[in-house]
Formats: structure tokens, sequence, C-alpha cells
């Protein structure tokens, strides 16, 4: 059913604490994972300039899914998130998006900001979200 699984991640709690659930549906529908992490740009420039840190938030993030005996293709782009993590979905034929949510309250401007929420809105496929 879930054949490849994206797992947009940054340094967020909500993103570590969605690796064992993540790790629970790879496992039940053996499925392929794909871990991407998008440095965020504004204009075209980078937001987060430490692309070494994005590398190590990848490698670390792929270190503990080994350790549970699932591997896992990384993906590092730059952008603006929700269209990049569409995007993304959209070229490796994802079956299932999961990411953890970092909400901005229960406001009308913080539901429109989430990035959470956008790609809920613009997603290829299901959107999984972890609170």
């Amino acid at each position: 059913m879930f054949k490849k699984i994206l797992f947009p991640i940054n340094q967020s709690r909500e993103s570590r604490e969605a690796v064992s659930l993540v790790a629970n549906v790879v496992k039940t529908y053996n499925s392929e994972l794909y871990i991407l992490s998008v440095v965020e740009t504004n204009n075209g420039n980078p937001v987060m300039s430490d692309a070494a840190a994005v590398r190590k938030l990848l490698e670390n993030a792929r270190e503990i899914f080994a350790s549970q005996g699932i591997s896992a293709e990384t993906i590092e782009r730059e952008g603006l998130p929700p269209f990049v993590i569409c995007d993304v979905a959209e070229e490796i034929e994802a079956n299932l998006i999961i990411m953890g949510c970092r909400g901005l309250g229960l406001t009308q401007e913080g539901a429109e900001e989430s990035v959470t929420n956008r790609v809920i809105n613009l997603s290829p496929c299901p959107v999984l979200v972890v609170p």
C-alpha cells in the first residue's frame, strides 16, 4: 500500500518524535524510506546557510533508521519547504508523506502559514501528520 514514504525533517522536536511512527509504518508495509531536509530560501537566498548542519541532520536520521534495520535514501533541497516537499513527493512517486506538526496556534493566520497545512493542501499523496 505505501511502497514509498517521504519523511521531511528539520531540527524540531516534532520531527524527532515522528521517527518511531515512521519506522513502524516502514516496517509494517515494507516501504522504501526517503528522508528530506529543505534549506529554506527567502528570495533565492538560503535562510539557513550552514549546509553542513543539514547534511549532519540527514546523516543522523539515516543512522537512527539504520539502527532499526531500515535503509533510507536522503535528499537535500533548497526552496520553500511546502513546495519542495510536494515536488519531491511527486518526483519519487511517494505513496505517503509522514511529517511532524509544528503548529502556530489555533488562529486562522497560524493555520494559513503552517508548512504542514500547505503540504496537506498541495500534496500529490496522503499526508500523515504526527502531532
